[in-house]
């Protein structure tokens, strides 16, 4: 008989979650119509975005399951699980009981017609990620490793919850969520309260709260299978449908999915509601879940969607809807006549009758002029109190790898060797794990040796294989940007500050952290400690200062305290420093000397580094390129960048 400490805590139920309405109805939504593809749940730590999620699983209807029935399935895929974990592997028992080959199915298989939920999906293995998104957009998983093939179907519920303050999501597997919700804790008072109030009262008795709120949630599970049952018979008329496709092409969407997210969520709105028809407001409901996480154009945009331009947009689609419904009623009608007194004077005037014509390029009126440079001469910016420029758009960052294989944090910059990573052959040695393919191999050769005709496997210790893994890192990326007075002309610290921008997307991109330091004065400002949280450093960047003098030796003795600190906390994780500067070190005495010496070393703490030259001008002293010998790594050219002649400059550190 089981005591009261081993039974099962009863999980918190759907109906008693105070607030955070936008995410009970998404949710609602993908349970009506699981094609939708899922919910991305976006908020700070502390907003019960798992306690909503697993909540989810008791509303779910039941799954027939190989002719029985069988509740649906909340699987959780753990940030650190393995590739053979999530899709599957060769099932060792059955090999060493009976010698044949056999797959045993992972997670994926598990949550077939059921919730796949991903904690803290943004932290999730990139080469777990590609798996992921390989079964959600094919709805099946197919296997080919090991001398195994095989495949089975995996239909499920994609739920992610995610803290943007630890790091974004890839954009491939953010266009992967049909919807996405950004929750935060209230700030009313009462509701607050009442949060509290409900938590504590599951905490003293789970099962009393829980038995207190079942009827609500078996009403809701009822409406959810009511509601999926009345999917089929949902019509989106045309009408509908050119307002969602109106509404996407005005928010500029890329590819098709929203359109067809958004008219699926609509839809299961309009069963959720009892309607038989979709109509405008489930749109708009459809159109704030579905596109708010789409309409980024870049890493660094500020996610959300503004209702008035929502507004706007549905204004124009319902006028696009309503012309397009006259035009429909006219057609066929015969068109009448042309009344030549009808035309206006200038409709039957070409340019040769002094009629209107079309303007150049180059046809400017005398009010085409643009506004006068505020920086020229007459402006009132002193040199020390000039804002940063706008960034340059032009270039596209290559990669900028650290030298050598590491073993540091998952990532898609530097080789490392992981236990996580993907097998790329096997060793007799210890490896990251077991090389089972090559174990087995090794064994069934010696089977006659060893006298087996029939039965188990017979393994010895020498048949052992140990797995080599190789995948990528993430780097420590510490910008060391010189925004003294010899670097701010306008046009000069542009291409700089857009230099910057766009490595600082290739650091998001391969999931980096990153650092930001900026040198102008007397000093070096740690502008940004390392986070993972990119975006932030974008906007730190657009606010910089510039003028006055060029402190490098304390620019490159922050970047080392900033390197050796972070080395304490993560010492697997390998740092990268990016110095973008003219190298005229003017800060202090001897300036030029002490920067030297500071870049001495930095090398000598064995990190890799790379200068962008950013001098220009027919007359050029080269100290940038002197720093970059001092610091014994990579040098390439502001020019160069844009070039993308960039991949493979960093050299190894002394």
């Amino acid at each position: 008989m089981r005591s009261e400490e081993d039974r099962p805590v009863a999980g918190f139920p759907f109906s008693a979650v105070v607030g955070q309405d936008q995410l009970r109805l998404a949710l609602i939504l993908c349970a009506v119509h699981p094609g939708i593809g899922g919910v991305l749940v976006r908020g700070e730590k502390g907003t019960a975005k798992s306690t909503v999620v697993r909540a989810l699983t008791a509303l779910l209807p039941a799954v027939d399951d190989a002719g029985t029935t069988r509740p649906a399935r909340l699987v959780e895929l753990p940030v650190g699980a393995t590739e053979d974990r999530v899709i599957g592997s060769i099932d060792l028992e059955k090999v060493l009981r009976d010698g044949e080959r056999a797959f045993q199915p992972g997670l994926l298989a598990a949550a077939h017609q059921g919730v796949l939920y991903v904690d803290e999906v943004n932290l999730l293995h990139d080469h777990l990620v590609d798996v992921l998104l390989d079964a959600a957009a094919m709805g099946r998983v197919h296997i080919e490793r090991d001398g195994i093939s095989h495949s089975h179907p995996a239909k499920f519920v994609l739920v992610g919850t995610m803290n943007p303050e630890e790091g974004e999501l890839r954009p491939q597997l953010l266009d992967r969520f049909g919807l996405a919700v950004d929750v935060a804790a209230s700030r009313d008072v009462d509701v607050r309260m009442e949060v509290v109030r409900r938590r504590l009262d599951y905490e003293r008795d789970p099962e009393a709260f829980v038995a207190r709120y079942s009827s609500a949630d078996e009403e809701l599970a009822a409406e959810i299978r009511t509601a999926r049952e009345k999917l089929d018979s949902v019509e989106l008329s045309n009408r509908e449908l050119r307002r969602i496709a109106s509404l996407c092409a005005s928010f500029d969407v890329d590819g098709m999915r929203a359109d067809l997210v958004l008219a699926r969520t609509a839809i299961a709105h309009a069963a959720w509601r009892g309607d038989s028809e979709v109509t405008a407001e489930d749109v708009r409901v459809a159109a704030e879940l579905t596109l708010p996480h789409r309409r980024r154009r870049d890493p660094f945009d500020e996610p959300g969607l503004d209702q008035q331009q929502l507004d706007d947009a549905l204004e124009q689609a319902d006028q696009d809807a309503q012309s397009q419904v006259e035009d429909d009623a006219r057609d066929g009608e015969p068109e009448p006549p042309e009344n030549p007194e009808d035309r206006g004077p200038d409709e039957d005037r070409g340019p040769e009758d002094g009629g209107p014509e079309d303007r150049g390029p180059d046809d400017e009126g005398p009010d085409d002029d643009g506004p006068e440079d505020p920086d020229g001469p007459g402006g009132g910016v002193r040199a020390t109190d000039r804002p940063s420029a706008p960034p340059a758009g032009e270039f596209k960052a290559k990669l900028l790898e650290v030298p050598g294989v590491g073993e540091g944090a998952p990532g898609r910059r530097s080789r490392s060797m992981s236990s996580r990573g993907r097998v790329v052959r096997s060793t007799r040695e210890r490896g990251h794990g077991l090389h089972l393919t090559s174990t087995v191999f090794a064994a069934a050769e010696s089977q006659v040796a060893r006298g087996r005709t029939a039965g188990r496997l017979r393994l010895a210790p020498a048949d052992l294989r140990g797995a080599i893994r190789e995948g990528r890192e993430g780097n420590l990326i510490v910008f060391v940007v010189d925004a003294s007075g010899s670097m701010a002309a306008r046009d000069r610290l542009s291409a700089v500050t857009g230099a910057v921008v766009s490595l600082l997307r290739d650091a998001y991109q391969r999931r980096d952290k990153v650092a930001v330091i900026t040198v102008r004065g007397r000093e070096a400002e740690l502008v940004l400690p390392p986070t993972s949280s990119v975006d932030i450093a974008v906007r730190r960047l657009q606010s910089m200062r510039t003028g006055g003098k060029s402190p490098l030796a304390e620019g490159f003795l922050r970047a080392r305290e900033v390197v050796l600190r972070e080395r304490l906390r993560d010492p697997q994780r390998r740092a990268l420093v990016v110095t973008l500067t003219d190298g005229r070190a003017t800060g202090g005495k001897d300036a030029l000397h002490r920067a030297r010496v500071a870049a001495h070393l930095l090398a000598d703490a064995s990190v890799a580094s790379i200068v962008v030259d950013c001098e220009t001008g027919l007359v050029r002293l080269g100290l940038a390129a002197e720093l970059a010998r001092e610091l014994r790594g990579g040098y390439v050219r502001l020019a160069e960048l844009s070039a993308q002649q960039v991949a493979g400059v960093v050299r190894a550190a002394a």
